[in-house]
C-alpha cells in the first residue's frame, strides 16, 4: 500500500455497540496496526467514512482519533492533503509508557534490584565489546561529578542512575536505553530503600570502568555483580 493511501478493503472495520464505543474503536485499528493491515504511512478512511463503517457518530470518531493519536499511533494532518496517518511510535513515547506501567505497579525495592541484576549483568559483555574510548573518559567524568558531590554533600541516587544509563547506551543498542530508560523511577525507589549514600558506589563505578577499559569483561562483570548484590542485600535487610 503507498503512502497517502487509504485502505481499498471496506470490510477492515467493523460496526461497534459495546461498552465504550471510542475505545472499542480504538482496540480495532490498533489490532490491525499490529497485524499490518494498516501498514505505517497508510491513510485512514474520512471521519466521514469512519462513521459509516462504525456505525457511530463524529463526536465519538474524534474522540478515538484523538486516543490514538495520544497513543503515538496514528499522526493528523492538516491541508489539502491531511488526514489521519498510521505512524511508528517514538521509542520515547514507548519507553514512557513502559515507565508508567512500572511505576504504578507495586514493584519492592527488592524486586526491582533483582530485575537489575539479570538485565545490567547482561550488557556487560556488550559494553566491553563496543564501548568507545570517549565514553569511558565520560563515564568517569560521571564518576568524578559523584566523587565531588559526595565531598560537598550534594550526591544523590539520581547520579548512580544517570551512570547505569550511560553505561547501558555505551552497549549502542536503542532496546537497552530504552528498557534502561523505563526503569528509572524504579531504580530510584530501591536506591532510596537502599540508603545509598555514594561512597563504596562511586569507587566501585570507577574499577567497572577500568575494567572495560581493558576489555576485560569476566571482571566487569564481577564488578558490577558485586555493586548490585550489595544493593540487594541492603533492601533485603542483610
Amino acid at each position: 500500500m503507498s503512502e497517502g493511501s487509504a485502505p481499498s478493503n471496506a470490510g477492515l472495520f467493523q460496526p461497534v455497540a459495546v461498552g465504550r464505543i471510542s475505545q472499542a474503536i480504538v482496540d480495532q485499528v490498533r489490532a490491525l496496526i499490529r497485524t499490518g493491515e494498516l501498514a505505517i504511512g497508510a491513510r485512514l478512511p474520512s471521519e466521514r467514512e469512519l462513521c459509516e463503517r462504525f456505525g457511530v457518530s463524529r463526536v465519538t470518531v474524534r474522540e478515538a482519533l484523538r486516543v490514538l493519536e495520544a497513543n503515538g499511533l496514528i499522526e493528523i494532518r492538516v491541508g489539502s492533503r491531511g488526514g489521519a496517518f498510521v505512524t511508528a511510535p517514538t521509542t520515547g513515547r514507548i519507553g514512557e509508557g513502559i515507565t508508567d506501567l512500572l511505576s504504578m505497579s507495586a514493584l519492592s525495592a527488592a524486586e526491582v534490584t533483582e530485575a537489575r541484576v539479570v538485565f545490567e549483568l547482561g550488557v556487560v559483555p556488550l559494553v566491553c565489546e563496543r564501548a568507545t574510548d570517549e565514553e569511558l573518559d565520560e563515564l568517569m567524568a560521571l564518576c568524578d561529578e559523584a566523587a565531588r558531590a559526595r565531598e560537598g554533600g550534594t550526591y544523590t541516587v539520581t547520579m548512580s542512575f544517570d551512570f547505569h544509563l550511560r553505561v547501558a547506551a555505551a552497549a549502542h543498542n536503542p532496546a537497552l536505553v530504552m528498557l534502561m530508560r523505563s526503569l528509572r523511577e524504579p531504580v530510584l525507589m530501591s536506591l532510596r530503600e537502599a540508603q545509598h549514600e555514594g561512597r563504596q558506589g562511586v569507587a566501585e563505578h570507577r574499577t567497572f570502568v577500568e575494567a572495560v577499559r581493558a576489555r576485560d569483561a569476566d571482571r566487569a562483570q564481577r564488578v558490577m555483580a558485586e555493586h548490585l548484590q550489595r544493593t540487594a542485600r541492603r533492601v533485603a535487610g542483610r
